[in-house]
Formats: C-alpha cells, sequence, structure tokens
C-alpha cells in the first residue's frame, strides 16, 4: 500500500484537483543555483524562515541573501514529532546544483546565525573550496539527501500527503530524508528535492520517493515525476524533460540546457547530441486554485513541441 493511500485523492484539497485534471509535471520546479537549507525543530508557520523558532532577523535577512544570489534557502527537521526546540547544534547542507560539478557540504551549528559567514555567491558559482573556508564546520557528503515538504501550514497536502512519504522513507535510508518547510507546488504533493542535484519530485509514494533515492546513488534520475532541474528555468526544465522522455535518458548529469530563445530551448548530450526544443505557453480550463484555500483561477502552463535534431555534429 502506498504511503499516501489514505489522503491522495481527498476531496477539496488543491493536490486532488490537480492530480484529477492531470496538470504536467515539467517547469514546475522552483529556480536556484543553489540550496542551504538548516534543521530547526519546533513549529514553522507558513513563513518559516520568520516564523519558526529561528531567529526571525535572522532568517529575513538571510533569505533575502540567499535570494539575490539566486540560491534557495530552506529550513529542515528530523522526521517525527515537533515538540519545541530545545538546545542542540543544528543540521545544515549546502549544494551547488551546477551539472557536471555538483556537490553537496553538511555539517552543525551550534547557532543557525551562524550561517551569516557562508560565502553565498562561491555557493552560486559552485565554489567549494571557497565555501568551506567561509564556514569550516562544514565537509564534503558523499550521499545525497531527500527535502519532503511537510509544512502544513503553508498548505494542508504537505502535511497529509508529505509527512507519510517521509516517515516510511527515513526507516529505509536514515540519516537522507528531511521534512522541509516549503518547496513550493503544493498541488503537486507529495513534492521532494534531491540535493545535490537539485531535481524537484511530485506527487511521490513510497516506491517513487525510494526510487528517487536509489536513482541518485547510480548518478541517474526518475523521469517520471520529475518536475525539473533548479539549476535551469522553467521553460529549460521544460525542454530537458521532454528530450529524457524522447531518448530514454536517465544520466543525471547527461544533458544540459545550452541556449534559449522567446520561442525554443536547446539542449545537449554529453555526448555532442544537440535538440532544438518549442517551448510554449497556454491557458488551461477549468480554472483551479494553485494550493488549498486559494480562489481558482485560469492558470497557465509550459508545454513543449516537436523536437528537432539528435544528430551527432
Amino acid at each position: 500500500m502506498s504511503a499516501t493511500t489514505d489522503a491522495t485523492g481527498r476531496p477539496g484539497l488543491c493536490s486532488t484537483i490537480c492530480r484529477q485534471l492531470n496538470e504536467p509535471l515539467p517547469g514546475t520546479a522552483v529556480v536556484a543555483t543553489g540550496w542551504v537549507v538548516v534543521e530547526q525543530p519546533g513549529p514553522w508557520g507558513a513563513k518559516a524562515a520568520t516564523q519558526s523558532h529561528l531567529d526571525p532577523e535572522f532568517g529575513g535577512r538571510f533569505d533575502d541573501a540567499c535570494k539575490k544570489a539566486d540560491l534557495r534557502f530552506g529550513l529542515i527537521r528530523s522526521p517525527g514529532k515537533h515538540a519545541d526546540a530545545t538546545p542542540r547544534a543544528h543540521q545544515v547542507y549546502v549544494a551547488c546544483t551546477i551539472p557536471g560539478r555538483s556537490w553537496l557540504l553538511g555539517g552543525r551549528v551550534a547557532d543557525p546565525v551562524e550561517l551569516s559567514a557562508l560565502d553565498l555567491e562561491a555557493v552560486r558559482r559552485g565554489d567549494a573550496d571557497a565555501v568551506l573556508a567561509s564556514l569550516p564546520d562544514l565537509a564534503p557528503v558523499t550521499q545525497s539527501v531527500l527535502l519532503v515538504c511537510t509544512n502544513g501550514k503553508r498548505d494542508e497536502c504537505c502535511a497529509l500527503l508529505g509527512r507519510p512519504i517521509v516517515n516510511a522513507l527515513s526507516a529505509l535510508a536514515p540519516g537522507r530524508v528531511w521534512e522541509a518547510d516549503h518547496l513550493g507546488g503544493h498541488r503537486f504533493a507529495p513534492t521532494a528535492t534531491l540535493l545535490p542535484s537539485g531535481t524537484m519530485h511530485g506527487r511521490l509514494d513510497l516506491e517513487t520517493a525510494t526510487a528517487v533515492l536509489a536513482a541518485s546513488d547510480r548518478g541517474e534520475t526518475i523521469v517520471t515525476n520529475l518536475r525539473g532541474r533548479t539549476t535551469w528555468s522553467k521553460r529549460g526544465q521544460v525542454a530537458e524533460i521532454a528530450v529524457r522522455h524522447l531518448i530514454g535518458e536517465a544520466g543525471l548529469d547527461s544533458l544540459g540546457v545550452i541556449a534559449e530563445d522567446l520561442e525554443t530551448v536547446t539542449v545537449s548530450h554529453t555526448d555532442g547530441r544537440t535538440w532544438t526544443v518549442p517551448v510554449t505557453s497556454e491557458s488551461v480550463d477549468p480554472p483551479r486554485p494553485e494550493s488549498c484555500g486559494k480562489e481558482p483561477f485560469t492558470m497557465s502552463i509550459l508545454r513543449a513541441g516537436t523536437i528537432i535534431g539528435g544528430e551527432l555534429g
């Protein structure tokens, strides 16, 4: 039985409506070159960076600094009950998602405010040595970690559908699965982000979530349920996934987005092949809510057209 069977499909949830309308997943991941997440136990509000036991002044300031550096900042916590925070060291992960030179650093800090010393520009450009110099408590992490959105204050679907996944998967892969405060795209719950690749996945169940972790250990990704790699623009995400489906490519770093214009995206393979992918935006009916409690609206989605190319130069 799926870890989300009981809640999936409950009438009225934005994720139920999204599944019923079969809304496409590609192109719905956030856009960020890198990620910085810190463990913060205790309750989270809808905007966890400023509504949790994390110092709100630091949380707001650091979140803004990460956005300016094209990074994503978030809170994580270990699976289980979330009593008020007690004094403890806080797990930190810092990831660069650039294909071919992605990396993950991890460590513990006594106080999250210590992240103020982190060289965010070095994270953005993928300079792991400079990042380590700025925060010596970090060290390379060799196994990927999966962040599963569970913030019910942000959207009910994330708590109802995300928590069963993270609880079950953490028992199978101890230390590699964390609850996350907000990953975007509540209507695709359960949603998750894999670090350091930055691939985002939606409509997961225990089987597919397990497969995502296992594939990462092989240097691969799971194309089913893939929302996109946060390194790329949303149009780039659509194009890359379309090429993956076309050629059956699972290699995580085999494809890259090398050019975009107003109408097309160019995707390349490490073997030298390239493809031109038309990507268009279209409005879809009926109106649907972006998240639980919001008014339905006519949404625009991105679609890939007929792909051209694939020959070796």
